[in-house]
């Protein structure tokens, strides 16, 4: 599956780009803020990790910028999780600070639509407020639970903020004139 948003090209990983994967996530500021990236991210994570199976409900996309001569600058998708769909990503340092991981979670949302999802979870760690941004500027609501969730980068649970997005309720909305 393939999609385009207004700067981003959403693809899946091929075999070939497990060292442009590598060199966004191989940051310990980016994988400390990821629940199932271990740190060190070594070479062999990355090529394991374009090898992976996909699955077609919950799919996982690489981030390119086609005016960037289609570099790799981050990662998002969908998860199964505890029954229910979830929204992760992550974007490479370099790329932080420029609306790309809004931008990349609108699209997964609209993906999300398209394959029936109804509900999507997301979180954030609490030390990482600026993804609690992200998710609010995407249109989900704090729950307001805090949970642990497991990080395999600091070897640990670290607290995070529960969010929702309903995208039934996107469908059940007044549409404006245009």
């Amino acid at each position: 599956m393939f999609y385009r948003s207004g700067r981003l090209f959403l693809r899946p990983a091929w075999p070939e780009d497990w060292l442009g994967i590598w060199q966004g996530i191989a940051d310990e500021r980016v994988t400390r803020n990821l629940a199932a990236a271990p740190w060190p991210y070594t070479q062999d994570h990355a090529r394991t990790f374009v090898s992976s199976p996909r699955d077609s409900r919950h799919p996982n996309f690489l981030l390119t910028e086609p005016r960037k001569g289609g570099a790799i600058i981050g990662c998002a998708g969908l998860d199964p999780h505890e029954g229910k769909v979830q929204l992760g990503y992550w974007i490479a340092r370099p790329h932080w600070g420029q609306g790309y991981a809004t931008e990349a979670t609108k699209a997964v949302l609209e993906i999300a639509r398209m394959l029936g999802h109804e509900q999507i979870v997301a979180s954030h760690f609490l030390d990482n407020p600026a993804s609690g941004r992200v998710l609010r500027k995407a249109g989900f609501r704090p729950t307001g639970r805090i949970e642990p969730h497991r990080c395999m980068a600091r070897n640990g649970d670290v607290d995070a903020a529960v969010y929702v997005r309903d995208l039934a309720d996107d469908n059940r909305m007044p549409q404006r004139a245009a």
